[in-house]
């Protein structure tokens, strides 16, 4: 059972980047784990065996998904018909059809839930899973003291062994997590400390080219000329842009921090968008309740709120609506919902929102968004995706509220 989660975090995640292609790998190595377990039980008697299947079974099913979960089913089954046929085979079979569909049903709730809350369904689900073995073999060979305990011995054993493994999964996780920000967070300090240095130092000369053509462009040139000096205007326009996120991001973020109303902030932010979403043939609603308090800086908020909503309007061609909303939690945070009907991301996508030149646009650059990260972090906020492909994305954004 440790065997699949060295390979995964040793190997796999460092190579193997769809998503779709490491839950294939990663299936193959919790069945491989399977087999492993059911050939080698513990014998407590005639007909009496034990084994730990139900750990890699719960973590290929909560980590990998629906079809995870079907296959190492499926595995379990054949390799039991395979070592015979009998009261054994009708338990293994009758114990996964009244575990699999509940284990599905709280694989969605586990992918949403952090590492706390994910021990707690495992745990849970491993002791469902060995009471209806209990139930199941107790109605198929009767009840007696011997067979009871043998039982007690697995359901203690498994929910141990399962709380052991779901928690080096999760702490292995953390731990990849924090090496990837820290490696992150070296690149983007090259980055910051080299972008304020070569931007103005390119701005310069970008600043006189475009001073010498605006002087070309007389009345009597032909329409053809006046053309190439206007293209050539916008995409100077268009680098000088990309610079000053550049010296946005390389700036350090100056602290004058101070109480603001998340709410009047947002509503200054859709009507700032609002000729914006209409020339796109989008909508935007909002739904905000009033007196929810950040210590923030007004202007940077602003600025990162726009970068996200514009993108939420770009990635509707077609047209759409665009929900913004403002509510308390519970916990102490204000959360701000950035939600819209676009072409959506897949995994691999939102994995690497907020990296510097990562952008799904064509002419993107990535580094808006950068910012827009850059700046909510910086006013201790956290930010979560949540997005599928062609329905749609929403950001939702929390800060620490304040009284």
């Amino acid at each position: 059972m440790v065997v699949p989660i060295f390979i995964n975090f040793s190997i796999v995640l460092e190579r193997v980047k769809s998503h779709k292609k490491r839950n294939i790998i990663m299936s193959i190595l919790w069945g491989i784990s399977i087999l492993f377990c059911m050939s080698f039980p513990v014998n407590l008697g005639q007909n009496v065996r034990l084994d730990l299947r139900i750990v890699p079974l719960i973590l290929g099913s909560l980590y990998g998904g629906f079809w995870s979960s079907i296959f190492l089913s499926a595995l379990i089954i054949a390799y039991r018909l395979y070592s015979g046929f009998g009261i054994g085979f009708y338990n293994t079979v009758l114990v996964l059809l009244l575990s699999i569909p509940v284990i599905l049903i709280f694989q969605k709730y586990f992918a949403r839930a952090e590492k706390r809350k994910r021990v707690k369904i495992a745990v849970g689900l491993s002791l469902y899973y060995c009471f209806i073995g209990f139930i199941i073999f107790i109605i198929l060979r009767g009840f007696s003291i011997e067979y009871a305990g043998v039982q007690i011995i697995q359901l203690i054993f498994g929910a141990i062994a399962t709380w052991f493994f779901i928690m080096l999964y999760e702490t292995l996780i953390e731990i990849n997590h924090i090496r990837t920000e820290l490696q992150n967070a070296e690149k983007l300090k090259v980055i910051s400390e080299l972008t304020s240095v070569f931007a103005h130092e390119i701005r310069n000369p970008m600043q006189v080219a475009r001073g010498f053509l605006q002087l070309l462009d007389e009345p009597d040139l032909p329409n053809g000329k006046k053309e190439y000096i206007q293209i050539s205007l916008e995409e100077l326009d268009r680098a000088n842009e990309i610079i000053n996120d550049f010296l946005a991001f390389g700036k350090p973020v100056i602290n004058n921090n101070e109480r603001m109303e998340v709410g009047y902030q947002l509503q200054r932010v859709a009507k700032i968008l609002q000729s914006y979403s209409l020339n796109h043939n989008v909508q935007i609603k909002t739904d905000i309740v009033e007196d929810c308090w950040i210590f923030a800086n007004g202007q940077k908020f602003n600025q990162s709120l726009i970068n996200i909503v514009k993108n939420a309007i770009e990635s509707m061609p077609n047209g759409g609506m665009v929900w913004i909303t403002c509510t308390p939690t519970n916990d102490g945070f204000i959360n701000i919902s950035i939600k819209d009907q676009g072409i959506g991301m897949t995994k691999e996508q939102m994995d690497r929102l907020g990296y510097p030149f990562y952008s799904l646009k064509e002419s993107g650059t990535g580094l808006g968004m950068m910012v827009s990260y850059q700046i909510i972090r910086s006013f201790k906020g956290k930010i979560k995706v949540k997005s599928e492909k062609d329905k749609g994305t929403e950001f939702i954004i929390l800060f620490p509220k304040i009284n």
